[in-house]
């Protein structure tokens, strides 16, 4: 895992690259390397930052040059023994034992069409001295971000956005749009982009660039094709052995020259991965978190440390545990420093001290459960939609009459807050509406009138695109299974858009590499494979995933209560957080703008404090993207780590 930055024909090419290339100094501590060339009437400029995980030595340096081609290459390739074999045998001799000379050479031998042959996560950029061309690609699922520029024939691209900013001197211009679509989600989905003229290159895809100017796009993995071809598979009674699947995928993720360790919330997920790393490395470390009692207490939240610490136990798993209290809210800034784009998840900072904790204790690599709610069905909002369908078939009159009580219903009271009030309130929010809006409405932060309502009204259109959008997205597929469509959407948006993105860019903030074994191209073939009854069983999401963990871990962490990798919101909210907060709506740089209403935001603060509704998320990450504004419009571009 690294940090990866570049130019082509670019002004000050080199000034810029190593720009460039110090930003991203966090991504790569073990190293740092530079490559220049003449590329036409221009320069290419490559720059790289190592951690150093696969080959420790030399031999996995990079930019690695090799007989006119050029790696600059952030990732990990888990079927590199397999393609090394492959090249070798085709008398292709290798120098080192890194997977970086392997990508090289299997770029070498079969060019973009060694591309869907990776099963990894990857972004890279890859130049030919004798062609003159450059070419860019990102990992078929998204696990790796790619970040560029273009302007007139030239290029320059970096792993983090932060980079681009840092070289263009903070002169990017904000992209009011994706703020718009970031109020709605609570991140920025991955086809937009927080600067105007940045733009992220699709998972899945290609750029080539060419010396004379003219470039060239493609595409080789699509997640729509592998959802229908998984249909097909089902249609045919081709059902894949999950438990097979994942396991093998584990244990091609434990592929490492340095200390593997993992995350383990006592969820299903975790304890899975952790109970079958635990095979192949006995005494393995991991990692969870536990929270003040009273937070947890305000929150009503599940012991979930009590699942982890009996996990641990059962496979002799040495376990760290790292509590999260108030103070590492002044991680705050720091944090929307680190994730590029205002992105208000508090789980961020959860990875974030995870990987500090691991990284101290010499913990490089980290395994995570990441990805198997989104396709196996195992958020509430996928039952929450099936059990909708059924609510509509109640008599009009009778959900009017529970809707008003429920809404009358307090969320909280002075001491501790009720999940089961805001759960409730939340399945009615979107209970009565059609398919796509409610899936939409059901995990996201605001229904069009409320989102328009706290925006400029010159915003207006753009609301309606990024609800359009989402509706595109959504619809794009042939699928007839409603559990595998929300999961396709949520593949496609939700997980590169938030999860993915927030676990690199914390991840990597601590220096340490997070992977993600469930997100992995055979996982995902097997899970769209899986129709959605069988994902969905009666009141249990995930239930095709939890029959395959069956036989290795205990029914009582298989099919316990959902736990959360999240944080107390209402519990600070109330408590550390509300100066905050009422500076921010009162003199805050966006209410100030003009972008957000101020009456909107006190009407929230209002309500919230109340103990009627429940807008803690809706508030932090307002918090996150007035920190993000606040810097992105300082004009300074600045580089440096922030003070915490």
């Amino acid at each position: 895992m690294c940090g990866i930055a570049g130019t082509y024909r670019w002004p000050d090419g080199k000034v810029v690259t190593d720009r460039l290339t110090d930003t991203l100094a966090h991504r790569g501590p073990d190293g740092a390397g530079r490559y220049s060339h003449a590329a036409g009437d221009g320069e290419v400029h490559l720059g790289h930052r190592r951690l150093a995980i696969v080959d420790l030595s030399e031999t996995g340096a990079q930019p690695m040059v090799s007989d006119g081609l050029v790696l600059t290459y952030n990732g990990e390739l888990y079927n590199a023994p397999e393609l090394r074999a492959e090249l070798t045998a085709a008398g292709v001799r290798f120098r080192g034992t890194s997977d970086t000379e392997v990508l090289l050479e299997a770029w070498r031998r079969w060019g973009t069409d060694c591309l869907p042959r990776l099963r990894g996560m990857f972004a890279f950029g890859i130049f030919d001295e004798r062609t003159g061309e450059l070419v860019l690609a990102r990992d078929q699922l998204g696990i790796k971000p790619l970040f560029l520029l273009r302007r007139g024939e030239g290029v320059v691209f970096a792993s983090e956005l932060k980079a681009l900013s840092a070289a263009t001197g903070g002169k990017l211009e904000v992209d009011h749009a994706a703020l718009v679509a970031s109020l709605l989600y609570y991140w920025v989905p991955d086809s937009r982009c927080a600067f105007r003229e940045a733009e992220k290159l699709p998972p899945g895809s290609w750029l080539r660039c060419r010396p004379d100017g003219r470039t060239e796009r493609g595409r080789f993995w699509h997640l729509r094709d592998v959802a229908a071809e998984g249909r097909e598979r089902a249609l045919a009674g081709d059902l894949p052995d999950v438990a097979a699947v994942v396991e093998e995928s584990t244990r091609r993720h434990l592929l490492a020259d340095v200390p593997v360790a993992t995350f383990l919330s006592g969820g299903l997920d975790s304890s899975y991965l952790t109970a079958l790393a635990a095979r192949d490395r006995p005494g393995i470390s991991a990692y969870t978190i536990g929270f003040r009692a009273e937070d947890a207490k305000f929150e009503a939240m599940p012991d979930d440390l009590r699942y982890a610490r009996q996990v641990a136990a059962r496979f002799g798993v040495d376990l760290h545990e790292i509590e999260i209290a108030p103070n590492v809210l002044d991680l705050l800034p720091e944090m929307t420093y680190h994730l590029d784009e205002p992105i208000g998840d508090p789980a961020a900072i959860n990875t974030y001290l995870i990987c500090s904790a691991a990284r101290e204790a010499g913990v490089k690599v980290m395994l995570s459960g990441m990805g198997a709610d989104e396709l196996f069905a195992g958020y509430r909002k996928h039952l929450a939609n099936l059990i909708a369908l059924r609510y509509q078939r109640v008599p009009r009159p009778l959900r009017r009459g529970l809707s008003a009580a429920v809404d009358r219903l307090p969320v909280a009271s002075a001491r501790r807050g009720y999940r089961s009030v805001r759960f409730a309130k939340r399945f009615l929010s979107f209970a009565d509406l059609p398919e796509e809006t409610a899936f939409r409405r059901s995990y996201t932060m605001y229904d069009q009138e409320e989102l328009l309502g706290l925006v400029d009204p010159d915003l207006a259109g753009t609301v309606d695109d990024v609800l359009t959008e989402h509706a595109d997205v959504y619809a794009d597929n042939d699928l007839d299974d409603f559990v595998n469509r929300m999961c396709l959407g949520d593949a496609r948006m939700f997980l590169p858009g938030l999860n993915l993105a927030y676990t690199d860019r914390s991840s990597m903030a601590a220096s340490t590499e997070v992977r993600v074994p469930y997100v992995d191209v055979e996982v995902v073939r097997a899970a769209f494979a899986v129709p959605g009854n069988r994902k969905i069983v009666g009141r249990q999401g995930k239930a095709v995933l939890k029959e395959a963990a069956t036989s290795v871990l205990p029914r009582e962490i298989v099919y316990r209560p959902k736990g959360l990798f999240s944080a107390p919101l209402r519990a600070w909210m109330s408590r550390d957080l509300a100066p905050l907060v009422r500076e921010v709506v009162n003199d805050g740089v966006l209410v100030n703008s003009g972008l957000l209403r101020r009456d909107a935001l006190a009407r929230m603060v209002a309500e919230d404090a109340a103990g009627q509704r429940d807008f803690s998320k809706h508030l932090w990450h307002v918090l996150t993207l007035e920190y993000w504004y606040r810097d992105a419009t300082s004009g300074t571009g600045r580089s440096a780590r922030p003070a915490a």
